[in-house]
C-alpha cells in the first residue's frame, strides 16, 4: 500500500465513519479518531461484502458498496459507543 493509499484510506474512512455517525440518533461519546478507525474498517469490510454479493465496480458512483459501508459504520459506531462510551449514574 502507498502513502496515496494510506492517506486516501483515512480520508474515505473518516467520510464514511461521520456518515455513520450521523445516522445514528441520540449522542455518541466516542472521540473522533475513533470515529475515524471505525469508518475504515466500514469501508473495507464493505467492500469485501459488496464483493461477496457480485456489486463489483459499476460505472460512476458505486451507490450499493457505499450503502454498506454506511450501514457498517452506523453499526460499528453504535457498538463501540454502547461498549466504549461514557456511562451516566442516575
Amino acid at each position: 500500500m502507498t502513502a496515496d493509499g494510506i492517506i486516501t484510506a483515512i480520508i474515505i474512512g473518516a467520510i464514511i465513519g461521520a456518515l455513520g455517525r450521523l445516522v445514528l440518533p441520540g449522542r455518541q461519546s466516542i472521540p473522533i479518531w475513533l470515529t475515524v478507525l471505525v469508518g475504515i474498517g466500514a469501508a473495507l469490510l464493505g467492500t469485501v461484502v459488496a464483493n461477496a454479493m457480485g456489486v463489483k465496480t459499476t460505472p460512476g458512483i458505486d451507490w450499493i458498496e457505499l450503502f454498506i459501508q454506511i450501514v457498517l459504520a452506523a453499526v460499528g459506531v453504535a457498538i463501540v459507543s454502547g461498549v466504549g462510551g461514557r456511562r451516566r449514574v442516575s
